[in-house]
């Protein structure tokens, strides 16, 4: 694969990672939970292509439909969930991406903020998964290709991020509204192309 052909797969898997990113930060994710939650996304992005090349084409066509649906079901119901708490009420604690985000287990809150990051970092990467199955099919620098497309997912994310809170801070109470639906369309996308 030629350089800029793998900086522009590269791109395509980190877009959702970017618009998921823009929603989190519009929902109220700053700081260390947002500078975590682009490594876990950068780190996804080059575990899931190794995993795919190892795991072979056909445990691949089993479980890429099922962990497709699955990450797009997690990404509609976070947005949906943003939504809700959105027109329900109005906050001035972070909105609800925050909230779970930042909640401590056992504490009364959230999945607690490690697991929830896992979960939403891992379904944006899916995608990458299915291209690691294609890897073995055509002459790569595995190496290269993996770490290529990990710091351009996290580098999409980080972009995301500051984006949503630019469009946070300009966006004011709006914001969360915009952000779940957001992610409920990037949910709703990810089932369409299943």
């Amino acid at each position: 694969m030629e350089p800029l052909g793998l900086i522009l797969v590269a791109m395509a898997l980190g877009t959702d990672a970017f618009s998921l990113a823009t929603g989190l930060a519009l929902g109220g994710l700053r700081g260390r939970q947002a500078l975590l939650f682009a490594g876990t996304v950068g780190i996804f992005h080059i575990i899931m292509p190794l995993t795919g090349l190892y795991l072979g084409l056909l445990l691949g066509r089993l479980l890429g439909k099922l962990a497709a649906i699955i990450g797009a079901l997690v990404l509609a119901g976070m947005g949906g969930l943003m939504l809700w708490e959105a027109l329900a009420t109005r906050r001035e604690s972070g909105g609800l991406a925050g909230q779970v985000l930042r909640a401590v287990p056992g504490q009364g809150g959230g999945i607690g903020g490690l697991m929830a990051i896992l979960l939403m970092a891992g379904s944006v990467s899916l995608d990458a998964l299915s291209v690691g199955f294609g890897l073995g099919a055509i002459s790569v620098n595995v190496p290269l290709t993996v770490l290529t497309m990990g710091f351009i997912a996290g580098t999409m994310t980080v972009l995301g991020l500051l984006a949503g809170r630019r469009l946070g801070a300009y966006l004011g109470n709006r914001a969360e509204v915009i952000g779940g639906l957001i992610l409920v369309g990037i949910g709703l996308k990810m089932l369409m192309g299943v």
